[in-house]
């Protein structure tokens, strides 16, 4: 097993299907298993929520970094180990890029892309060396994965960009990937 870690997990925190909801909790689930801490987006709804509750039911330590702005409306998740308030959004983000040591983006909206973006590319810009994984066990980011092909065809899209994203489609995957098992 390895060392434990802080993993970051960017995921929706808006109503979504149920399915996504025990994806985020299964995934919760897992960072509580392998003793690591969660850092997450500190909110309590939604996907955001079902991982954050799943992963304390499992013991771990778990990080909510949220900006004021949000703490309505994504529900503050005041049962958070350690709640962090922020003036902006870019604070959170760049706390949260600082307290990981791995991130995994689950189904998500145009928030998660955003994140997922972001820390992808300064992945491969040679900013951070940490794994940046994207879990995709149902095809939900499919249509994306296979626009940024054909990019790659264009040339706007370069295979070292490419492989610096780590995709699997099992919760089990993304951790192996996360923690480099």
């Amino acid at each position: 097993m390895s060392a434990p870690i802080s993993i970051c997990v960017y995921c929706a925190s808006g109503p979504v299907d149920q399915r996504y909801l025990d994806l985020a909790a299964e995934v919760g689930t897992a960072i509580a298993a392998g003793g690591h801490t969660l850092i997450s987006g500190g909110g309590n709804v939604s996907m955001m929520g079902a991982l954050a509750r799943a992963a304390r039911a499992g013991g771990t330590h778990t990080v909510g970094i949220i900006p004021t702005a949000l703490m309505e409306r994504e529900v503050a998740d005041t049962g958070a180990d350690e709640l962090i308030v922020t003036d902006t959004m870019r604070q959170r983000k760049q706390l949260m890029d600082e307290r990981a040591d791995a991130f995994i983006t689950l189904p998500g909206g145009v928030g998660t892309l955003e994140e997922l973006f972001e820390t992808w590319t300064g992945g491969f810009l040679g900013m951070h060396d940490k794994p940046v994984v994207l879990l995709d066990p149902e095809g939900f980011y499919a249509p994306l994965l296979d626009w940024l092909t054909a990019r790659m065809r264009d040339g706007f899209v370069s295979q070292r960009a490419m492989d610096r994203l780590l995709v699997t489609d099992s919760v089990v995957g993304a951790l192996e990937l996360a923690t480099g098992r």
